[in-house]
């Protein structure tokens, strides 16, 4: 694990881009391989579980740009660009950052949903990026989303019965129809509907009833893993709280784990044990949710979260108002992503060498990528 290329097998050659190079991740930062199942003791039922239920090691995703008439250069947009991170099992990961910034692309590819350009995606130890879609197919019942629009991520062709049994059928968890609609109504008692909206169309359905359907979809083949990809975010505020609520109380009653997407910061400290940072397609930084807004380390960060409107006074934060737009991930600034719009940028170093998510207090599990963080 010494070179900073990966090994082959961790690239999808269909979708490698020949001309960018791969993310460049010291050594520290980068996850361990797991022991071969040779070395492992006792068999698969009696081995104790990890921990860690996901791990993304140097994930990236590159979609190729259409070349100009007269450009030779081929470009990509860099959505995703060397993230690493771990999501224990039974825990609620919070990821927040501007639009654009690939929040939505990296939970699409821990799922497959999208083939990574490079990086791995582990799930109990087991890497996924090199399973065929046969492989898959199992997998897939342990690893779910719940989508962010109510409105399009449901058919409107088909009533509620269809659409949560669809999945129940694929994988066979039901022996007849019966037993299907029996499963369907279960879970939509899980979700707070009523069993007998079962064969009623979304259009019936208000906005926030659409998404405990989706969520009811979610939970249809028995998941241990769901990203959440905003999924409230088109819903009205007084909704908000009861779906929040719900997606709590179900992660309780059955262990779940989440990867939540959001760009409301007060919503992810309420529901998140850990908190990381996105900007221009990489995890800026990662901390426990009470250390991160109450000590933002990085100056990304601390522009995010002054903007928070804390009830609290002593909690209230200075605004730090950001100059400049978010560049171009398909033409990236050269060091640090994030130097054309920080204040305490350093000319000749922030914008030459790139800083890595390094631990500030060891043993905190508080990591930032920052040349100069507001160390306290």
């Amino acid at each position: 694990m010494s070179s900073s290329r990966p090994p082959p097998s961790d690239r999808l050659p269909s979708d490698r881009p020949s001309s960018v190079p791969p993310p460049s991740v010291p050594p520290s930062q980068r996850l361990s391989e797991p022991p071969p199942a040779s070395t492992r003791e006792g068999p698969a039922s009696l081995r104790p579980k990890s921990s860690t239920l996901i791990a993304v090691d140097r994930l990236s995703k590159y979609f190729p740009v259409d070349k100009g008439f007269f450009s030779r250069e081929e470009k990509f947009v860099r959505a995703v660009d060397g993230v690493t991170f771990r999501v224990r099992r039974g825990e609620t990961l919070g990821l927040v950052g501007e639009s654009g910034c690939g929040k939505s692309t990296l939970g699409r590819l821990i799922l497959r949903l999208i083939d990574p350009t490079y990086g791995r995606v582990l799930y109990e130890g087991r890497d996924l990026v090199p399973l065929g879609q046969s492989a898959m197919r199992p997998l897939r019942r342990k690893l779910q989303i719940i989508f962010q629009d109510p409105y399009s991520s449901l058919n409107p062709r088909m009533t509620v019965r269809q659409i949560v049994g669809e999945a129940i059928r694929v994988h066979g968890l039901a022996e007849n129809a019966a037993a299907e609609a029996r499963m369907v109504g279960e879970l939509l008692d899980q979700v707070g509907l009523r069993r007998e909206s079962i064969d009623r169309y979304p259009h019936e359905f208000s906005g926030g009833q659409r998404q405990r359907i989706g969520i009811a979809r979610a939970l249809a083949v028995q998941p241990e893993f769901i990203v959440c990809d905003e999924p409230i975010s088109a819903l009205d505020v007084s909704i908000q709280a009861q779906i929040v609520n719900l997606l709590q109380d179900l992660q309780e009653r059955l262990g779940l784990t989440y990867l939540f997407i959001s760009h409301d910061l007060k919503i992810v400290e309420h529901v998140s044990h850990r908190v990381c940072v996105m900007y221009l397609g990489r995890v800026v930084e990662q901390a426990t949710s009470r250390d991160l807004y109450d000590h933002p380390l990085h100056p990304y960060s601390r522009a995010l979260l002054s903007a928070v409107p804390f009830v609290d006074p002593g909690r209230r934060k200075l605004r730090v108002l950001l100059e400049g737009d978010v560049p171009s991930p398909i033409d990236p600034p050269g060091g640090c992503a994030f130097h054309p719009r920080c204040p305490r940028a350093e000319p000749g170093k922030c914008d030459v060498e790139t800083p890595h998510l390094a631990e500030v207090d060891l043993g905190s599990g508080h990591r930032v990528a920052c040349f100069h963080p507001h160390v306290d």
